[in-house]
């Protein structure tokens, strides 16, 4: 939205005072007005460890207004126009039930699978994988919606799972274009537990898109065997393990020069998925997976800022695993909505709908 039409429509907005209740970041904008749609998916089925994921995105709605709108490198980035679209009831109901029984299932296969309730549990996992079919249905009717009216879309999960509609959207609307991965899982495992869609598994799933040209995985310290021989045997993918990283940084290269490296791998168009757990636990304790390692904020920062200043397009992201504290605990929202407001404003940055300062 320009300038002029913003001072227009909200000409009492203050972005140096307090926002507006119940609105993302406390910005004033509807759906309509704005130029980043942003879509919540409470959906964590297939958790394997921590639960609490599926309540990420209302945490980091809360969290979100704590958040200053002021970008320092970005001109007027409030302005851009970002919105939340409201937690479907109907899918949380579904995340409830279906998680229920698959975290049933889940602790039968880690007591042995017994044949006493072999029976009861052989349909779960097809069960489980219809559910998880028609929730990545129902992202990509959301997604292409808004890709089809011209706007920058993401995605707030849950967990890692929940971004696979989003991305088939984003391979209707493109030819061709690159994943850049930011996560300490490499997700490679072929259909984890029975469940297809596990969130163990996205990166095998939409490598299934021949529109998907790379995959580079950064900040990746946890993976099986099936998973490193897929990312020795298949030239779309390209791994900068956190132990890769740290080592050619511990041996003098500077972050600046690593990450001219990543960058090199990627093409002109980018979707960038981003699961919190590649970030240091420190920053995310709370996160369904977490593993010691990773990344800080600011390597973040400075590996985002620099795609986009390399020129290329920043298509769709998504932002996942984030969980808040068992006691009410808001530190995993608080960085998740910091990341959010600056994966936002340097993808608008990317499509031309803001400016450097």
């Amino acid at each position: 939205m320009s300038n002029s039409k913003v001072n227009q429509i909200y000409p009492t907005f203050d972005p140096n005072g307090v926002g507006v209740a119940g609105k993302l970041f406390g910005l004033p904008f509807t759906t309509e007005e704005s130029e980043v749609v942003v879509l919540p998916v409470p959906w964590e089925v297939t958790v394997s460890y921590h639960s609490g994921t599926a309540r990420g995105p209302e945490a980091i709605l809360a969290a979100s207004r704590q958040v200053d709108l002021f970008q320092e490198d970005i001109k007027d980035a409030w302005k851009l126009g970002v919105s939340l679209l409201p937690i479907d009831e109907n899918l949380q109901a579904d995340n409830n039930k279906y998680r229920l029984l698959a975290g049933n299932y889940i602790e039968w296969l880690e007591e042995g699978a017994g044949d006493v309730q072999g029976e009861r549990f052989a349909a779960v996992p097809d069960i489980v994988n219809k559910a998880c079919e028609e929730m990545n249905d129902w992202v990509y009717r959301q997604a292409k919606q808004y890709l089809d009216k011209g706007k920058l879309f993401g995605l707030l999960g849950g967990d890692h799972s929940s971004p696979l509609g989003a991305i088939r959207a984003n391979a209707a609307h493109h030819t061709s274009f690159g994943i850049l991965q930011i996560d300490a899982h490499a997700d490679l495992r072929q259909a984890y537990e029975g469940f297809t869609y596990s969130h163990a598994s996205i990166a095998a799933n939409f490598l299934e898109l021949h529109q998907v040209s790379s995959l580079v995985q950064v900040g990746i310290r946890d993976y099986c065997e099936e998973e490193y021989d897929l990312i020795h045997s298949d030239e779309r993918i390209w791994l900068y393990s956190d132990k890769y990283l740290k080592a050619e940084m511990y041996e003098g290269r500077t972050w600046a020069s690593v990450c001219a490296d990543i960058l090199d791998q990627l093409p002109d168009k980018v979707y960038l998925t981003i699961d919190i757990d590649g970030l240091n636990p420190s920053l995310c304790p709370h996160t369904g997976t977490p593993v010691p390692g990773g990344l800080d904020f600011e390597q973040v920062d400075f590996l985002l800022k620099k795609l986009v200043l390399s020129g290329r397009k920043i298509i769709g992201f998504d932002l996942v695993e984030v969980a808040p504290g068992p006691d009410g605990s808001d530190w995993d929202a608080n960085v998740a909505a910091r990341l959010l407001y600056r994966l936002v404003n340097l993808a608008a940055v990317s499509q031309g709908k803001l400016k450097w300062l």
